[in-house]
């Protein structure tokens, strides 16, 4: 069964429906913060995603949350964006081949026409293989940024 990508307008862990608990818990154990930050910036109000052009995305599988990948606006308008992007380890068969692709492909679609540049950090050398593969390059020197890409 392939996943079901949805864009949000609430985060998955206050909808009563479905809880994004459990791949919070998978990331945290992979050493990854960017799930737990995010719902931290939520629950104060930080961050809702809902500047113009910003978005927040998950990935569901029979009603569960295998995955989800955000989008916000950095300082310099039309140079920049930032994205993030969490996937369920033990989920990415059931969601078919490609979720994390699926993921980043509907953050990518977000910005088409929108923005310049959407860039992104990452410390996982798969998640690097991953963005290198849908086009983005590495930037050396830039903070926050370890790769950036240019959506047409």
């Amino acid at each position: 069964m392939a996943a079901l990508i949805e864009r949000l307008s609430d985060l998955p862990s206050h909808s009563p429906s479905r809880s994004i608990d459990a791949l919070v818990a998978e990331s945290e154990r992979a050493g990854l913060r960017f799930l737990r930050g995010l719902i931290e910036e939520w629950t104060k109000g930080a961050n809702r995603f809902d500047r113009p052009g910003e978005a927040l995305f998950d990935a569901l599988t029979d009603g569960r949350v295998i995955g989800a990948g955000g989008l916000n606006v950095d300082r310099m308008p039309r140079r920049r964006r930032s994205a993030g992007c969490a996937t369920c380890t033990s989920c990415r068969p059931i969601g078919g081949p490609g979720l994390a692709l699926q993921l980043v492909g509907a953050v990518i679609e977000a910005t088409r026409g929108r923005f310049d540049t959407l860039r992104l950090r990452t410390e996982s050398p798969a998640a690097s293989r991953l963005y290198e593969k849908m086009g983005f390059r590495r930037c050396a020197g830039v903070a926050d940024c370890t790769h950036l890409t240019e959506p047409h």
